[in-house]
């Protein structure tokens, strides 16, 4: 009897866990997606193997994590830093492998490559998805300053690549 008690309560666990990773994967997947191909310049297969890899090791470490979506992100950037260090420069990437966008984007994303990787992450972030900073520095495991000071140099740093005034 405790052994089928137990096996029950471990079978409700690993159901809500998973029910839980899925809810995770719908709310957080898509803007995850997103952050990660503007962070990796629009290269499409990087970024699909970045955020698998980044729910993969997030779902095998579910019994440490504290926070999902935070840990998703920082393990997602990391991998993504990661890559782009070992990968092959921007040039090198045959055009299949690579989002096709409207130059304006591509203008941007040539830009964003050009900032360190806490800025380009800050400025996608609290630009693109929309975030306010306090959520920003939860998603990347820092500080609101820290997160103010990237978006700052940032700013600046892509007015000058766009050739714009920083407002």
């Amino acid at each position: 009897m405790f052994t089928c008690e137990a096996s029950r309560r471990s079978v409700e666990v690993w159901v809500n866990e998973e029910q839980r990773f899925d809810e995770l994967y719908r709310r957080a997947g898509p803007r995850l997606w997103r952050a990660v191909l503007a962070y990796t310049g629009g290269r499409r297969e990087l970024t699909d193997d970045v955020v698998a890899e980044a729910f993969a090791r997030t779902l095998e470490r579910a019994a440490t994590v504290r926070s999902f979506e935070p840990y998703l992100y920082r393990v997602a950037f990391r991998l993504a830093a990661s890559e782009l260090r070992r990968a092959p420069t921007v040039a090198d990437v045959p055009d299949t492998a690579r989002t096709t966008l409207d130059p304006d984007l591509s203008e941007l994303f040539q830009a964003l490559r050009i900032l360190s990787p806490g800025q380009r992450a800050a400025v996608f972030l609290r630009y693109q998805a929309d975030l306010p900073v306090a959520e920003v520095a939860r998603l990347m495991g820092t500080s609101s300053a820290v997160v103010r000071v990237h978006l700052m140099r940032g700013r600046r740093r892509l007015a000058e690549l766009l050739g714009e005034e920083d407002d």
